[in-house]
């Protein structure tokens, strides 16, 4: 790497591990602060849970202020180079700007990228951890009396076996409703079993007044249908089992999300809220790259040398991205737009504006 290059990166990554610093302490101080505080105050929560609360609820918003940061620090690094006039004598030298910001947008490429495992690998298991203390030791509920949409899946393997659906399912009387189970064959589904409702009698599951319909092997529809009273339904889950197993879409990996919407799609249940939370498993992380096409040409412009008007020109563009953001996933969740257009119109605007603007300087 050239020299020129590391100097850029330095500029860079000093305003960039501030920021995550400085965004992740406001969104702490406005919220999660708050929430600790009512969990001590309304239900006597111990210090011990709180910290463990807090510690967990740390990285759903870290992954968030990865963007704001780059932005941050794209402004910043190119606003001090700018107004030291450092800029001029490199683009005098025969240098152009996109080869001066090259190492800026490399380096949020691979922020993004590296922003995606983390909310991939890191982020659910920490949500759902958080979620088990507040339910289980801070509000001492260890299930809701009803749950709605239950989705089970038993694996071989990396292969689902069994995938089960249920519209609603009462812990009190231990009675589930509307139920449908697929059972898979080498990835590919061989029978469903659906009945009205089942039952638990104290050892396994029965389904009550249901049918069978054995699938065709060529994939051709339905080889043979059989009606049946009772039949054990092929989940080997206990009641406490079934409550604790359902997760909020911010708890799954894309993998599970992936698995619910199937099992939801075969129910012809809406799908919508879990395809926006899996696309934005995607879309958010990426702009940490979007941001940074905005960010290093914003930061040429005069008197842009202030770090106090780079913050608030970042807080600016962050309040409009995610304004678009919000609007538009509101619009992919009640199904005016397809989950998929309202996830990426978001990053899409924000890459248009970032290359007109990386035109404009580049002139």
């Amino acid at each position: 790497m050239r020299i020129l290059d590391k100097y850029i990166l330095k500029s860079f990554i000093g305003p960039f591990l501030f920021g995550i610093f400085a965004f992740t302490s406001i969104f702490v101080g406005t919220g999660t602060l708050f929430r600790i505080a009512q969990y001590i105050t309304e239900y006597g929560a111990s210090l011990w849970s709180v910290t463990r609360a807090f510690i967990l609820a740390l990285p759903s918003i870290v992954v968030l202020t990865f963007p704001m940061a780059v932005l941050l620090a794209s402004l910043l690094a190119f606003g001090r180079l700018s107004g030291t006039s450092e800029i001029i004598v490199m683009r005098a030298g025969g240098m152009s700007f996109l080869r001066l910001a090259m190492p800026v947008y490399i380096a949020a490429f691979f922020i993004s990228i590296g922003a995606i495992a983390f909310n991939e690998y890191v982020v659910p298991a920490a949500n759902h951890a958080y979620q088990n203390i507040i339910r289980n030791e801070i509000k001492k509920q260890a299930e809701p009396p009803a749950q709605e949409h239950i989705v089970l899946k038993t694996m071989e393997g990396d292969n689902i076996s069994t995938l089960m659906y249920a519209k609603r399912y009462d812990s009190t009387t231990k009675l589930i409703n509307g139920v449908t189970a697929q059972l898979f064959t080498n990835g590919e589904v061989t029978q469903i079993e659906h009945a009205d409702t089942a039952t638990w009698n104290g050892t396994y599951w029965v389904m009550h007044n249901g049918v069978i319909y054995d699938l065709a092997a060529d994939g051709n529809g339905v080889e043979r249908t059989m009606r049946f009273k009772d039949q054990i339904l092929p989940i080997a889950k206990d009641p406490d089992q079934i409550s604790q197993e359902q997760r909020d879409p911010d708890e799954m990996t894309i993998k599970e999300l992936r698995q619910q919407i199937k099992a939801l799609s075969s129910s012809y249940v809406s799908t919508t809220k879990w395809e926006m939370e899996m696309y934005q498993r995607f879309t958010i992380p990426i702009a940490s790259f979007v941001f940074a096409l905005v960010g290093a040409p914003l930061g040429l412009q005069k008197q842009r040398s202030s770090s106090s008007i780079g913050f608030g020109l970042s807080v600016i563009i962050i309040f409009v991205y995610y304004g678009v953001m919000t609007f538009a996933g509101a619009l992919g969740k009640g199904g005016a737009l397809p989950p998929l257009v309202a996830a990426a119109i978001p990053d899409t605007l924000g890459i248009i504006a970032g290359l007109w603007l990386n035109w404009k300087v580049s002139k």
